[in-house]
């Protein structure tokens, strides 16, 4: 159980948020060019390669968790955040329909508490603090304890962006020594709280008695039919896979694939550096995973697929990538049909199309509904089928998940780090969280001629039949 916040803490928390409240006074008046020009500086001083490599390069080095090269090329989502900010209006009118006598007026939220995970604690900041700084809003970010300097080192840079341009540094500010008390006190305080993290920060989030935007656990499935690119389904794969050693929500946990295509998909991915396991081996890397409770072994969470392994017992090539097991049963007491936050992937073979749907809604009723998934095939009506078919918030089409679902320069997909998981996964919101979320809006209305259909149109066929 949890200890009591202490005295401190509460007023550590309350000096904090009075600090973010006298900075946001400060910019009231502030107009769409002076907030746009905040968000370029932030921009470019978080988003720069030298800077963000270095401190992506140190968030890993303090946490144990994740790839110093991939890390720092997770740097794109800030460049994308800042594009899709700068294409938006988010000070006074932002909207006007003539049509519907409709005005619509953007507002500040208030004092966000941005609650830090400890796989993005340098991603994570610049990209709520480009949204909120667009709205007029202060951020106070909670970090991760195993990432807090990290979190504090890249804040740190924020805070002088601000002072550079001549607004208060205190518009973003970061908990010193976060700790379970002082989070919950924190999002009881804020206006609204951004938790990206795992279930027991969400679900705290949501407890806060304030607005909370939450995401939901992941389990991203792929379907690859035969009239997939086996190539690029098997490079894609592998990106998606490794990237920071398989750390995010989104990277590919299971292949479901055709049998038409299996061997071809199979011999793929080992050319890509996927090294297959055994029956022996699998069975030792199910035990690297997870403990005999069930609980995920947080030691082989986002390491290198040697060092997972070794932590099982026997040897795999340097040159291997990413490890790969075969399955048939899918459940919970299934683990490698869950979510693995590593670089093991498992494979699935599907018989015909009707199959591969069964197979898939069995998968997301183990974990990740609300999520992600995606599927490589050129046939339109399967991909839509598969849309229909899967209880996920985004559907990738022949794309890197963990490169795509959050966004990406090829894609339409709002650009962020959190990805709401709507009704499914336990949250308010379906959709990427980025500016719409960050800010109150009023609406206008004026009167228009009526729009109010006849009762016949209304009732149709069953217009003026027997009552009850």
């Amino acid at each position: 159980m949890a200890r009591e916040i202490t005295e401190q803490e509460k007023q550590t928390v309350a000096e904090m948020i009075e600090r973010a409240r006298a900075a946001m006074e400060e910019i009231k008046d502030y107009d769409q060019a002076q907030v746009d020009r905040l968000a370029q500086a932030l921009g470019w001083n978080c988003g720069n390669e030298k800077t963000f490599v270095r401190i992506a390069q140190m968030g890993v080095d303090e946490s144990g968790i994740g790839d110093r090269a991939g890390r720092a090329g997770k740097r794109f989502k800030i460049l994308g955040v800042l594009r899709d900010a700068l294409r938006q209006k988010s000070v006074g009118v932002i909207e006007v329909d003539e049509a519907k006598g409709l005005t619509k007026i953007a507002k500040p939220a208030g004092v966000i508490a941005s609650l830090i995970p400890t796989t993005n604690p340098e991603l994570t900041p610049p990209v709520t603090g480009i949204y909120a700084i667009k709205c007029k809003n202060a951020v106070i970010f909670s970090p991760h304890p195993r990432a807090k300097k990290t979190t504090a080192e890249m804040v740190r840079v924020m805070r002088e962006t601000c002072k550079k341009l001549g607004a208060p540094e205190d518009l973003f500010q970061c908990v010193a020594e976060p700790s379970i008390p002082m989070t919950n006190e924190l999002m009881a305080e804020c206006d609204v709280t951004f938790a990206t993290g795992g279930k027991p920060m969400v679900q705290a989030a949501y407890s806060s008695g304030k607005p909370a935007y939450g995401v939901g656990a992941g389990n991203s499935t792929m379907v690859i039919d035969e009239t997939a690119d086996v190539e690029i389904a098997a490079m894609n794969s592998r990106i998606s896979k490794t990237s920071d050693f398989g750390s995010g929500c989104s990277a590919d946990g299971n292949l479901v694939i055709s049998e038409q295509i299996y061997d071809d998909m199979k011999a793929a991915l080992i050319k890509e550096g996927g090294y297959l396991c055994n029956a022996e081996e699998k069975e030792k890397i199910k035990k690297a995973l997870w403990k005999d409770d069930g609980g995920r072994r947080v030691e082989t969470v986002a390491i290198s697929a040697q060092r997972i392994a070794e932590f099982a017992g026997f040897e795999i090539p340097e040159d291997r990538k990413f490890i790969m097991v075969e399955q048939n049963e899918i459940g919970k007491e299934h683990k490698f049909s869950g979510e693995k936050l590593c670089v093991v992937m498992a494979l699935y073979k599907f018989k015909d199309f009707d199959d591969a749907m069964a197979k898939i809604r069995a998968i997301y009723e183990v974990g990740g509904k609300g999520h992600s998934c995606g599927i490589y095939s050129n046939d339109d009506d399967r991909i839509l089928r598969h849309a229909m078919n899967a209880p996920v918030s985004r559907v990738m089409v022949r794309q890197p998940q963990s490169k795509a679902n959050a966004g990406s320069f090829e894609n339409g997909m709002p650009m962020t780090s959190s990805l709401g998981c709507g009704i499914w996964g336990g949250n308010i919101t379906n959709e990427n969280v980025s500016l719409k979320h960050y800010m109150n809006v009023t609406w206008v209305a004026r009167p228009i001629p009526a729009d109010r259909p006849s009762d016949e149109e209304l009732f149709g066929e069953f217009y003026n039949t027997e009552t009850m």
